[in-house]
């Protein structure tokens, strides 16, 4: 908020005075908010998204472009599929700020469900919400990985057929590569061995390097992994099916032109 504590709580004071109710839950843990508080966040998403719309209508169709626009991404899918997409944009609407945020992929719809963001890459998923509008960037399937190193895995592993019951697995929290790998599993007719369960794509390379297990990645995720020396892509008896990454926003999030160049600009490169 770039203000200092003791200010921004005389400001949540202050609110929560003018609403009549409290807004957050607070002990020395945490700080969560109440139902009020619920209430009160959808009203103002609901009332910056229409502030948003107004300053859309008033603006001259012949300005140039202006204002801030919110990705979010990650890491690997910041220098995969938005590098060159960010490159163009900037010299075409050099007035509009890009903002940047990274982290796990599963979060990637949610952030724009919410309107934390305007765009998000993100893998699409098997159903798509009826508000939201997806346009592919490219293909990312997903590879099964283990380890190199000297270990038991890769002992399980050296063989012309492999038990994948009795492998151990490292598998992302959820999210499609989760979803996937789960009814890879279930067609194969087992229930995956969990060693651990991590956030996002690119922890899954560095658990299997150590030996851990195995696991499902991204290929952009492999390919741009500064340990992909120290795994192996390994044959699947069948594949995990279509793993298309692209760009995600919400339908109302279209209307602002900034989104909708971006849109535009992504939909155009080949």
């Amino acid at each position: 908020m770039h203000v200092s504590a003791p200010t921004l709580s005389r400001t949540i004071q202050r609110l929560e005075e003018e609403v009549g109710d409290a807004l957050f839950s607070r002990d020395n843990r945490r700080v969560a908010l109440t139902d009020a508080g619920q209430k009160f966040l959808l009203f103002a998403q609901r009332v910056l998204l229409d502030w948003q719309d107004l300053e859309h209508q008033l603006s001259a169709e012949h300005q140039a472009l202006s204002g801030q626009i919110h990705i979010y991404c990650s890491v690997t899918a910041s220098y995969s599929f938005l590098y060159d997409l960010l490159n163009d944009f900037r010299h075409q609407h050099p007035g509009v700020d890009i903002k940047l945020s990274t982290g796990d992929p599963a979060d990637a719809l949610d952030w724009v469900k919410e309107g934390t963001a305007d765009i998000s890459i993100t893998a699409k998923p098997d159903k798509l919400s009826s508000g939201l509008v997806f346009q592919k960037l490219g293909d990312a399937p997903l590879q099964m990985v283990g380890p190199i190193v000297p270990c038991q895995v890769s002992q399980q592993l050296a063989t012309d057929d492999i038990d994948w019951e009795q492998l151990q697995y490292i598998l992302p929290e959820r999210g499609l590569a989760r979803t996937r790998l789960d009814k890879w599993c279930k067609s194969l007719g087992f229930k995956p061995q969990v060693h651990a369960e991590v956030s996002g794509h690119e922890a899954i390379v560095s658990m299997v390097a150590l030996g851990l297990g195995v696991g499902p990645v991204p290929l952009p995720v492999l390919k741009n992994s500064p340990l992909r020396s120290n795994i192996r892509v390994l044959q699947l008896p069948k594949s995990f099916g279509p793993f298309e990454v692209g760009l995600c926003s919400s339908k109302r999030g279209l209307q602002d032109p900034k989104v909708a160049a971006f849109w535009a600009l992504a939909k155009a490169t080949p």
